[in-house]
């Protein structure tokens, strides 16, 4: 057993993986400390990773951790980290089992948590026939009749983009939307409805989405429809408890590579960005792998 770690990574999804198999390979001490839990855990596959397009998450992540088994100094821990701080020079985790760790350098990897409007029946189709992303999930229902359910600021923006995958679009704002009229306009001529009827519920079988039923008694046959918002918000607040500021946005603010202003954190993936993709997170992971190794590097000829 390993007194203090090199670096602790919060977070088995892509980033945290690719953090610690940049850092194994690199010869340093590294603890994952994931809850098993993932964001993606509905989806049925996951798209646009060069060569492992098409597979389900769970099966990317057991990829994953199979090639980190051959680094002996990565280990992974299932368990849920409840608590950090940083007594001088070293982070000390506490986790829901009751374990603690010591390290020189502390991953935020968590992902982000989706908090899905109270719709009835979205839940059940979501990840199925209900999508966030359509670089996911959008070449599979090109040309389809699709919907998008949900209102905001950045809808005129989010419908653009699913117009691209299809011509036959129907948005469902569920309530008054906050499009101008300009934008109303701009839907139209393109023949592309609006509705701003609130959503009684969403109709469904296994996951199988069939039809978006509105206040109103109208009945609207959809299989696909892509979600504006999801709600998401941090699945941790271990950055907050260790200091880190805030962004504009909420999100939190970091530096190059992932680093925050408190030395030697960094945060990747969705717990930064709230969506990144399983390409970005990886990438990231990677980023900030190297950076710490570089840290190390200079610790060592100090």
């Amino acid at each position: 057993m390993m007194n203090v770690w090199d670096v602790a990574i919060i977070g088995g999804g892509p980033a945290g993986l690719s953090a610690a198999l940049v850092l194994g390979r690199a010869l340093r001490s590294v603890v994952i400390i994931d809850e098993d839990n993932p964001r993606n855990g509905s989806a049925l596959s996951s798209h646009g990773y060069l060569t492992r397009d098409g597979v389900s998450p769970s099966a990317f992540r057991e990829l994953g951790r199979e090639d980190l088994r051959a680094y002996e100094l990565v280990r992974l821990e299932q368990d849920t980290a409840e608590k950090a701080s940083k007594e001088g020079n070293h982070f000390h985790i506490a986790t829901a089992s009751g374990k603690s760790y010591i390290s020189k350098y502390l991953i935020v990897a968590t992902g982000a948590r989706d908090q899905l409007p109270p719709i009835p029946g979205i839940r059940e189709c979501y990840g199925i026939s209900i999508f966030p992303c359509p670089y996911c999930d959008g070449w599979e229902h090109r040309g389809e009749p699709l919907a998008v359910i949900g209102s905001g600021p950045h809808l005129f923006d989010y419908v653009r983009l699913i117009f691209n995958w299809s011509r036959d679009l129907i948005v469902f704002a569920d309530g008054a939307s906050m499009l101008t009229l300009d934008q109303k306009q701009a839907l139209q001529s393109r023949g592309i409805s609006l509705l701003e009827q609130p959503i009684k519920s969403l109709y469904g079988s296994g996951g199988q989405l069939q039809k978006i039923v509105l206040e109103d008694g109208q009945e609207i046959a959809r299989r696909i429809a892509f979600l504006a918002d999801t709600g998401a918000r941090d699945a941790t607040g271990i950055p907050d408890d260790l200091g880190v500021e805030r962004e504009e946005d909420g999100q939190y603010e970091t530096l190059e590579h992932g680093s925050t202003r408190i030395d030697g954190l960094y945060i990747i993936g969705d717990a930064k960005h709230y969506f990144t993709g399983l390409v970005g997170s990886a990438s990231e992971g990677y980023e900030a792998g190297v950076a710490i190794n570089r840290k190390l590097v200079e610790e060592d000829w100090v």
